[in-house]
């Protein structure tokens, strides 16, 4: 009698719920026919799905041990890397819900220059989690609800766990975390070798009391010799070398005049037609317009005797305009270097490199607007010119120049020296660095079990899900480590509850402190993650209904 009227209840409870649910379709149909519509239950599963695949999909590339993807464009061009936002950019995501996700990831990039992939795999994990209890009956609202308190709660938790950036070996540091986040890029090697040249290019252009400018740092790159030839050069490297054959391929003790003046002959602006009596006039007319360009090298040229005044110094112009034959003629026989044409964003750096100011005209020269450089010198690289500005003293702007034997070194390069650049920026911008390896979402997951005794109610179950997402960061490094999950899992557990700062030694398997190896991470990075991460669970648990039905979208 007991089973008869259980199952009653559910039978009339299904009614209800089915009732329920077509009144709220019937509503949408009446309002738009054409709107293709899918229920709540539906909806949730569809978005658990794809956080889940989409997770599954970066899963394997999370830290230095995780593989790579090949991306194939619709034109053969092939690209291999594992850096996250370069793939969630790249892949052409169809599905909208996995189309969300990848954005707000990339977003994470464009803040803090990484955690990308961590995002998309805590965005996946949380969703994961709550789907079992979900499925049980349990409303999103409630579930939502503890992740949210878990979220306030471990970024607290992550204020006190971080550790201060130490004045006495700044340096180290920041080198230890320039290294964690260029091995999760490139190899090992190549990773340890531009940990030096992109800690040496953010220190080069720091200020006190300014804020960092990373758009000072240019990353020029060469086709040529090996990608371990890469190198930092403490002032500039220009893109193209002087016009004049006869012009010295190297000098030292330069003075660096940056230009803003043209220097070619101009004729008349005003249209205007002139008749002559005979061909003297005219060439009267034409040296007159020539002497007005003249004029204006004869005063650099004067200006160059004036402040070379041994044989051992030098002197070079470089200008944002152009610079005629005849002027460069007359330059080169006075022996100085002239560019012409230089790129406009080359100019401030050139200021901020060398020393000095550009100059907007020829009046009035004085030894203030002038830098310096210990060499300048050519290379020509097949048929392209590079010329290099080195030896700048006090410089604030810097090059980081990657070599590399094709593109697609190239390329994977360019795009962690950028990250790198972001990793060491944000921890000095931060004074605060956190240790890495999964030690941090170990230490916050014992955190918010203890939290969990706090919290009333049904909401203790979002604190559970949240707990139990931050795990997959270790477990990921881990499986793609080639070690056992569960036992390195155990393992950190039962070390960290002895108070134990403890992350995963990849090589081993076991507990490492990172403090010990140097395996650091930005506070920043973190924050982003875990905000982001949670709060685009937090949105897509919440959906009940998926609703197509846009202008462009119905039938007609």
């Amino acid at each position: 009698y007991m089973g008869l009227e259980y199952q009653f209840a559910l039978r009339t409870l299904s009614h209800r719920r089915y009732y329920h649910l077509s009144r709220k379709m019937a509503a949408i149909k009446s309002v738009n026919p054409n709107a293709d519509v899918i229920g709540a239950q539906h909806s949730v599963m569809m978005n658990i799905t794809a956080g889940k695949s989409l997770a599954d999909v970066v899963r394997t590339n999370l830290g230095p041990k995780g593989t790579v993807k090949m991306l194939v464009s619709g034109a053969g061009d092939i690209k291999i890397t594992k850096d996250g936002k370069v793939l969630l950019d790249d892949m052409q995501i169809q599905h909208p819900t996995a189309s969300i996700i990848a954005r707000t990831a990339t977003a994470q990039d464009d803040i803090t220059g990484d955690g990308t992939t961590s995002s998309v795999l805590l965005t996946g994990e949380l969703l994961g989690q709550a789907q079992r209890y979900l499925s049980e009956g349990l409303h999103p609202r409630i579930c939502v609800d503890g992740i949210e308190l878990a979220r306030e709660r471990v970024l607290d938790f992550l204020t006190k766990f971080s550790v201060p950036l130490s004045a006495d070996n700044e340096r180290e540091t920041l080198c230890q975390v320039s290294r964690t986040a260029l091995r999760t890029k490139l190899p090992n090697e190549l990773a340890d070798h531009l940990t030096e040249i992109v800690v040496n290019a953010v220190l080069c252009i720091r200020k006190p009391e300014e804020d960092l400018d990373l758009h000072m740092v240019e990353i020029m790159h060469m086709r040529h010799q090996s990608a371990l030839d890469s190198r930092f050069i403490d002032g500039l490297v220009l893109d193209h070398g002087a016009r004049h054959p006869d012009m010295p391929k190297r000098v030292e003790n330069c003075f660096i005049l940056t230009l803003n003046v043209s220097l070619e002959y101009e004729k008349t602006e005003i249209n205007s037609g002139f008749f002559y009596k005979s061909a003297e006039e005219r060439g009267k007319l034409v040296a007159a317009e020539r002497k007005f360009t003249d004029d204006k090298v004869k005063k650099l040229i004067e200006f160059k005797k004036k402040v070379c005044d041994t044989p051992d110094k030098n002197f070079v112009i470089i200008n944002q305009k152009g610079v005629d034959p005849v002027s460069l003629d007359m330059l080169q026989k006075a022996g100085i270097i002239a560019l012409r044409r230089a790129k406009r964003r080359n100019m401030e750096r050139l200021g901020r490199a060398c020393g000095g100011y550009a100059v907007n005209s020829v009046e009035d020269l004085t030894d203030d607007c002038l830098g310096f450089a210990k060499l300048v010198y050519e290379h020509q690289l097949g048929d392209e010119k590079y010329t290099f500005v080195e030896g700048c003293k006090n410089a604030h702007s810097c090059t980081i120049l990657i070599k590399g034997p094709n593109d697609h070194t190239i390329r994977q390069m360019q795009d962690a020296v950028r990250d790198g650049l972001r990793a060491v920026a944000n921890v000095l911008h931060d004074k605060a660095i956190v240790a890495g390896a999964g030690a941090f979402e170990v230490a916050a997951h014992l955190d918010l079990l203890k939290y969990k005794g706090e919290v009333q109610g049904r909401a203790k179950i979002g604190v559970q899900v949240f707990a139990d997402a931050l795990l997959t960061i270790p477990k990921t490094l881990t499986q793609n480590a080639g070690h056992d999950s569960q036992t390195t899992m155990i393992e950190l557990l039962e070390e960290a509850v002895k108070g134990n700062r403890v992350g995963v030694d990849l090589d081993t398997g076991k507990p490492m402190l990172p403090e010990k190896v140097g395996v650091w991470d930005a506070v920043r990075v973190k924050k982003q993650f875990l905000h982001l991460g949670s709060l685009i669970a937090t949105k897509l648990l919440l959906v009940d209904e998926i609703i197509r039905a846009g202008k462009k979208m119905g039938k007609e």
